[in-house]
């Protein structure tokens, strides 16, 4: 395949998660449109290191994706806790920081 697939594949899963951050109320929808947003980013990241023959590409992206279930454990935890606390995880409702 050529580059120019990747890249579109890349846009358009980037494109969906954008669509999902801006359109959910539900932190978990949130979460998971980040989620696809990176995903989109390794599949660059991947897609270039594949065509230029270099591998450092490949290990960020090993990085990156390290990185990513790290920040999913926190965020799923801090939606956890919030809704604890409030019983709910719409995000219009979570002003817990306003005094």
């Amino acid at each position: 395949m050529p580059l120019g697939a990747y890249l579109t594949l890349a846009a358009l899963v980037f494109a969906i998660g954008l669509f999902g951050v801006l359109t959910r109320r539900n932190a978990v929808g949130i979460l998971l449109g980040i989620e696809l947003m990176l995903n989109a980013v390794n599949i660059n990241l991947v897609a270039f290191a594949r065509f230029s023959g270099d591998l450092g590409g490949i290990l960020f992206t090993l990085f990156t994706i390290a990185i990513t279930v790290a920040e999913v454990a926190v965020g799923l935890a801090i939606v956890i806790v919030i809704f604890r606390v409030r019983r709910t995880v719409e995000a219009d409702h979570l002003d817990l920081l306003r005094g």
